[in-house]
């Protein structure tokens, strides 16, 4: 657990989840004291002396919350699934950093004709977990490899046939001549709690829980 038993740590990832979840902080009575763009630190101070923001990256927010690095934190369902949640309390969908996880390939390819039932096909992305329960569900035998950035060259190297990967506006996409041919499923970012610190810190923590409950309602 976080050594001070009174001090609430929340985990948070730079970029989008960290700006969308400010103003739900706020409706808490919580304020950032330091930008993490700007600022050196990985550990940010609060308004509150009981409550301190963990800066990790996105992949690591379930590990630090599941092993009580952090109390609770703000991870997207794509890292979840992933991850697997296990020992995590998820207590709310934020409804913050939506997008869907799909399916693109090069403009040129035919994928109804490449997932026909029984065929193999390869796939690059870094959500192995999901990509090889969503085609299994197809019937397709699927080679997967596993990346960690720039999913579009995939396709227009030759290395993959498909990629599995979040989408947005769908610009990069466009961009690389290549369409979205399926979505698996949409994706937003969800409350995390650790489940030892949700009973020895039950206040504080359903206060913050519950902050955040009527900051989303209001939406």
């Amino acid at each position: 657990m976080s050594q001070n038993a009174a001090m609430i740590t929340l985990a948070l990832s730079k970029g989008r989840i960290f700006d969308e979840t400010l103003p739900l902080l706020k409706a808490a009575g919580v304020e950032v004291m330091e930008d993490p763009e700007t600022s050196r630190k990985l550990i940010l101070p609060t308004n509150r002396p009981d409550v301190r923001v963990v800066l990790v990256r996105a992949t690591d927010v379930p590990t630090y919350v599941q092993y009580g690095g952090a109390d609770v934190g703000v991870a997207g369902k794509d890292v979840l699934l992933e991850h697997g949640g296990q020992g995590l309390y998820q207590p709310l969908d934020l409804n913050i950093a939506r997008c869907r996880m799909s399916v693109a390939v090069r403009a040129d390819f035919d994928y109804a004709a490449a997932v026909k039932q029984g065929s193999r096909i390869r796939v690059a992305t870094k959500y192995t977990t999901v990509a090889r329960q969503h085609f299994a569900d197809k019937g397709v035998h699927v080679d997967l490899i596993k990346l960690y950035g720039s999913m579009e060259l995939a396709p227009l190297t030759g290395l993959a046939d498909a990629i599995v990967d979040l989408v947005s506006t769908g610009s990069t996409l466009r961009a690389n001549h290549l369409v979205e041919v399926e979505q698996i499923m949409p994706i937003s970012s969800r409350l995390i709690v650790n489940q030892a610190a949700l009973k020895l810190k039950r206040a504080a923590l359903r206060s913050l829980i519950d902050a955040f409950a009527g900051a989303i309602a209001k939406e």
